[in-house]
């Protein structure tokens, strides 16, 4: 007999169980693929990336990097996990998403603790719980999660990228280089304005998918905005977006181009690529004409087209207690995690995941869950799922916006930064009673 359910084998899911099972608790960890599949995945691993192979920045004074030092910190599988199966990608950290899977699974399946169930969970567990569902928690489910909670659930859409084979990717029209000279992890594509003018006709002319009745009415995340939408926006708005060419100087030219798409390397032997930021929920044929319009990829081999999907979250701010409890039911026993918290991203997540697991574990012991700091990463995105305006909510990515303001005011943006990571990880130690921080992150 288990002690806990965690529902749902996601990034947070995982994370959770993880986080509980280490604590000495027993798990049973439900995934309800492959029995019941999603518009978006396509294996039945535990912990597949859909989206993205790229995990965010690394650079410890970045907000995405303080938030993985936090992680690192506390102990937690999925970045370990990511750090080991990691691909070329500049100051990121981005994965093979195969190997990062199967790599979580085998953790996962092998901890002597957890046990992985493969069936649907179609109502709320009466016993101790985290639902961590995901965006793409199954209909049922969310329909009970809405009756529950009120009818506070937010849908949205997302989408994937196509994924191209590097092979099939002109080099002779396309050069290697990171943005302002840092790394050589990504190949570029430059379009003239003649280029940029027919690629835009091609994408604004180009035929979506059309959402099922289930996903109706549901509105994009800013920040992961198909490009179709984008190009609605004006002609210019990719160049400032995705495409924008600003320190991506053509080699043969030695000038910026008048735009640019970026491919990132997307497995660990290099053979596969994806278009940076080129979230679509175009159809099929119309993505293989758009993309033969861009210069290097007019003979691209597409391996995986992008899709659209419905996300699922919950509005914060209206529904969640400061640990992720849902506050209408007034089960102190009843977390939720990952994206359905309505936080945005991997590492988030993840985040998200360990704060419900170590809440959980902390309340089976007879304590009250911890009240992580507001000066760190995680407490930074917990403080803004409790402040910001139901009326408004979005899922958010962690940033630098997040934080408390410092004691004092520091002009220079970098130096700002390394303030912010130097105090966060002296709390976040203290908070977890480690050895103090000897160095800052000052420059």
């Amino acid at each position: 007999m288990s002690d806990v359910l965690v529902v749902g084998g996601g990034l947070a899911g995982c994370e959770a169980a993880w986080q509980l099972a280490d604590a000495g608790l027993s798990v049973t960890l439900c995934e309800m693929r492959p029995l019941l599949t999603t518009g978006a995945h396509t294996t039945d691993c535990l912990a597949e990336v859909v989206c993205s192979n790229s995990f965010g920045s690394e650079s410890e004074t970045t907000a995405p990097g303080i938030l993985k030092t936090e992680l690192a910190l506390a102990g937690s599988l999925l970045l370990t996990c990511a750090q080991e199966v990691r691909v070329p990608a500049g100051g990121a950290l981005a994965v093979d998403r195969d190997l990062f899977a199967a790599l979580v699974t085998e953790r996962i399946s092998s901890h002597p603790r957890i046990s992985v169930r493969r069936e649907e969970v179609t109502d709320v567990p009466s016993c101790p719980a985290i639902l961590a569902t995901g965006p793409l928690t199954s209909p049922t489910l969310a329909r009970i999660l809405r009756e529950r909670l009120g009818d506070e659930g937010v849908a949205f859409f997302d989408a994937v990228a196509p994924i191209v084979t590097r092979e099939s990717i002109d080099m002779s029209r396309a050069y290697v280089a990171g943005r302002y000279g840092r790394g050589n992890d990504y190949i570029n594509c430059p379009l003239d304005e003649e280029e940029y003018q027919v690629f835009y006709e091609t994408l604004k002319e180009a035929e979506r998918v059309t959402p099922h009745d289930f996903e109706g009415g549901a509105s994009c995340f800013e920040g992961c905005m198909p490009i179709e939408v984008l190009a609605e926006r004006g002609l210019d708005t990719l160049r400032f977006g995705p495409m924008k060419p600003v320190g991506l100087p053509d080699p043969r030219t030695g000038r910026e181009p008048h735009a640019v798409v970026q491919l990132r390397q997307d497995n660990r032997e290099g053979t596969l690529y994806n278009l940076v930021g080129f979230q679509t929920g175009l159809r099929w044929p119309a993505q293989a004409r758009l993309i033969r319009t861009i210069p290097g990829l007019e003979s691209a081999e597409v391996v995986r087209y992008g899709v659209m999907h419905r996300n699922t979250s919950v509005n914060a701010p209206a529904v969640l207690d400061p640990h992720l409890r849902p506050r209408a039911l007034k089960r102190p026993d009843l977390f939720l995690a990952g994206q359905v918290t309505g936080v945005e991203g991997y590492m988030e997540s993840t985040a998200m995941g360990l704060v419900a697991g170590l809440g959980l574990a902390a309340v089976l012991d007879g304590r009250e869950p911890p009240v992580w700091p507001r000066e760190t990463a995680i407490g930074s995105l917990l403080h803004y799922l409790q402040s910001a305006d139901p009326a408004t909510f979005q899922p958010m990515n962690v940033n630098l916006g997040l934080f408390p303001p410092l004691e004092r005011r520091v002009r220079d943006r970098k130096k700002r930064a390394a303030a912010h990571a130097t105090r966060a990880e002296r709390v976040l130690r203290s908070f977890l009673g480690l050895p103090d921080l000897q160095t800052s992150h000052m420059p």
